[in-house]
């Protein structure tokens, strides 16, 4: 246990943007002392934003008023030897500081797209035909935000033009329900699939050579947006590894399971220290085929 968590490396950064903040963990790629951190990240594919928290032990006075600023921004890497992926990218909505024995415990509740979902208002107008896809761009481009559409997404034509006043958020859902598509905020990128699809065709390999842990579960829950259908999947654990995202595949191997399945839900939980550094993810059936564009 003292060589893996030897291995264990982050870094946390925090700030508001366009201003001074600050980064701690392993700032130099691993080796290095660092502050003890733990977390708990819960993501899914649903348009209700994800949420993490995140303690950290004896931060400088001077970093907890970094915090205190209105809407900190924070990023999260974790992984092994340096080698760290982005696995949290959000907003503080509230930091706690409380004694812990000889040290001092910070919390931070942080949430996904915090600004842009809450405080985005956008003022849309297209007239004449004009396509999904330019509106989905104009509207993240009010936000202040990537978009990645799913690889099979067929955008769809709306004739007589789209215009909407109001939040953002509103307004995808809007736009995703006219189109039958589904999408969510993923690490402050917006994410646009058909409902039940990956974002992509390629995958990553899980077994217990890739740090596949115990035996999966087979699992059974209601879907995700826009698809009422009940979904079965399997529940498994696996070594902290932030690169699978949602609505990324997996290939699944083990004597349990077999086969590629979708990222539906997952949540990440670690500490440098001690305790956890694991993912346990809801891998479902992949949807059969890639929806149907309204007429």
């Amino acid at each position: 246990m003292g060589s893996e968590n030897f291995l264990r490396t982050y870094t946390l950064k925090c700030g508001k943007p366009g201003e001074t903040g600050f980064e701690i963990g392993n700032t130099k790629g691993g080796g290095e002392a660092a502050l003890h951190v733990s977390f708990s990240v819960e993501k899914s594919d649903s348009e209700t934003a994800n949420l993490a928290k995140v303690q950290v032990w004896n931060l400088s006075d001077q970093n907890l008023r970094v915090l205190d600023g209105k809407d900190c921004a924070v990023e999260l890497k974790a992984g092994y030897g340096g080698s760290n992926a982005l696995i949290l990218a959000g907003n503080v909505t509230s930091v706690v500081t409380v004694s812990d024995n000889a040290d001092r415990l910070t919390e931070l509740e942080v949430v996904d797209g915090r600004v842009e979902l809450r405080d985005t208002m956008v003022s849309v107008s297209f007239n004449g035909s004009v396509s999904s896809q330019d509106i989905y761009q104009y509207i993240a481009q009010q936000m202040g935000v990537p978009v990645v559409f799913a690889e099979d997404l067929s955008h769809m034509t709306l004739p007589n033009g789209f215009s909407f006043v109001g939040k953002a958020r509103d307004a995808m859902q809007k736009l995703a329900r006219y189109c039958g598509h589904a999408w969510s905020m993923q690490n402050q990128v917006l994410q646009v699939t058909w409902p039940g699809r990956p974002v992509s065709v390629r995958g990553y390999l899980l077994n217990s050579g890739t740090g596949l842990l115990n035996v999966p579960k087979r699992i059974s829950i209601g879907a995700g947006a826009g698809n009422k259908d009940t979904q079965t999947g399997w529940e498994v654990e696996y070594l902290l590894n932030g690169a699978i995202g949602i609505n990324d595949i997996v290939r699944l191997e083990s004597g349990a399971a077999r086969g590629y399945f979708r990222v539906h839900k997952v949540t990440l939980d670690g500490d440098n220290l001690e305790g956890d550094w694991i993912c346990t993810a809801q891998l479902m059936e992949v949807a059969s085929d890639s929806g149907t564009v309204p007429s």
